[in-house]
């Protein structure tokens, strides 16, 4: 074989591994680019995802904020009287102790039932016209006491009532709509000490 022969095989030689590599270089590329692309696909993928989850939560965050302004509009319109009401309430009690004096007066004239009628009468107006607007009156003689709706001025022992029951109301309370506007001031039944038990040895 000639060297001109040998050179010319060692060419083709060069040629093939080049060809050889040059096809395994693109076949990597290609693989790679597929691989690129499944992996952009994916992350697309998830992008869109999060998307949606954060629409969601905006919508159900924006029904949350609706129902919390419907809520405060509606308490707005059945609390807007409870200022008025408190400064109304002490009218009330007025006419009250004026009813009350008049009880036991050892006068029993025309003049003193007439006022005491009359008094009544404006009392019972000035309750119902409360009434409308869903003013309620808190008169707990009897019931057992609720911190809720009664502040309790003194505890006194009264053996013919239930413990911690109301014995008297010193001043009537008021609800609007339900909701305390001034508690009821009330005495409260002491609970009875359990009898002592002697010891003997």
């Amino acid at each position: 074989m000639s060297a001109d022969d040998k050179r010319n095989e060692q060419v083709e030689e060069q040629v093939e591994v080049e060809e050889a590599a040059a096809n395994a270089e693109q076949q990597a590329a290609e693989e790679q680019v597929d691989a690129g692309e499944g992996t952009e696909l994916d992350a697309l993928k998830a992008q869109l995802q999060e998307y949606q989850d954060q629409a969601l939560r905006a919508q159900a965050e924006m029904q949350n904020v609706r129902r919390r302004a419907e809520l405060d509009v509606e308490k707005a319109h059945k609390f807007a009287l409870e200022k008025f009401v408190k400064e109304l309430l002490p009218v009330a009690d007025s006419l009250e102790k004026a009813v009350e004096s008049t009880e036991g007066s050892e006068e029993s004239g025309e003049l003193v039932a007439s006022i005491r009628q009359g008094v009544e009468m404006t009392l019972s107006l000035f309750l119902g016209s409360l009434k409308k607007f869903n003013v309620e009156q808190l008169n707990p003689v009897g019931e057992p006491f609720d911190p809720q709706q009664h502040e309790a001025m003194s505890m006194v022992p009264a053996p013919d009532a239930e413990p911690n029951s109301v014995v008297a109301v010193v001043q009537k309370g008021y609800l609007l709509n339900g909701r305390v506007v001034r508690p009821a001031m009330v005495v409260v039944a002491k609970a009875e000490s359990a009898p002592k038990i002697d010891e003997q040895a």
